[in-house]
């Protein structure tokens, strides 16, 4: 199985709000990923959609992947580099600000073909056998 991957790097963005989104489409396939990155009402959603439709390009040219088959595999949300800088709080003492940022990481996985789904189903499946029930105490 081919795996795909793509990469944003310091994104000036906190993670905590870029996981939001991430969470959202971690598991869906590409089709349904896109549908939902255009309907979510956050800033990282443009910047998320142009790396999806990125790796999918990635795939479809280098790996010679279809686009339906695709789905996102894995995503990830690291802190980046924090840039510090500083307000001028009471009686001009310096008061830190901390700009965050993120780094996003994208992995597409291809879904099995029907072919392979098929020939795994015909392989004969273990026969568990039920149970066996507590017995059950009776009232007083």
């Amino acid at each position: 199985m081919t795996e795909v991957t793509a990469h944003l790097r310091s994104y000036r963005q906190a993670p905590r709000k870029v996981r939001l989104v991430a969470d959202l489409v971690r598991g869906k396939s590409v089709a349904a990923a896109l549908v939902t990155l255009d309907t979510v009402v956050k800033r990282v959603s443009a910047p998320m959609k142009k790396l999806l439709m990125s790796a999918v390009a990635n795939a479809e040219h280098n790996h010679k992947l279809e686009r339906n088959t695709l789905f996102i595999k894995e995503i990830t949300v690291d802190q980046g580099q924090i840039l510090k800088r500083s307000m001028p709080r009471a009686r001009g003492v310096p008061f830190p600000i901390h700009k965050h940022t993120s780094h996003i990481s994208l992995v597409l996985g291809e879904k099995a073909s029907k072919a392979a789904n098929e020939a795994v189903s015909e392989q004969p499946a273990t026969v568990k056998k039920p149970r066996a029930k507590a017995p059950v105490k009776a009232a007083k």
